[in-house]
């Protein structure tokens, strides 16, 4: 059986707080419990690296790796948390796991998607 095992991992955003409003840069940071954070290219089971999603309707194809723009910003490193700025008004954070090829786990670990504003 080589199926992935079930995803039992929660990813989170720690700060900044859903509905705040916040002065850029912007620090933002984030959690996962339940894995184990491995930077890209680094195959070990049940790890991932963080994928920041600025501002999405839709979560990216689960099938394909992770684009790298704007909206995407990879933290290959294995980063834990970054600082950003952003355009004044109304903007979406989520997170989504990556494994060693940026490709979302089959059972993605997707964070709850918050709401910041920029003043």
């Amino acid at each position: 059986n080589d199926e992935e095992p079930r995803n039992t991992a929660n990813l989170y955003i720690i700060s900044p707080a859903d509905g705040t409003t916040q002065k850029n840069p912007v620090k933002i940071v984030f959690g996962l419990s339940g894995m184990g954070v491995a930077p890209a290219g680094v195959d070990i089971a049940n790890t991932g690296h963080h994928h920041l999603l600025i501002d999405l309707d839709t979560l990216p194809d689960k099938s394909l790796p992770i684009p790298n723009d704007d909206n995407h910003r990879h933290f290959g490193a294995g980063q834990t948390e970054t600082t950003i700025d952003l355009s004044k008004g109304s903007h979406t954070l989520q997170l989504i796991l990556g494994n060693h090829s940026h490709v979302p786990h089959e059972t993605p670990v997707v964070s709850k998607k918050i709401t910041i504003n920029i003043e």
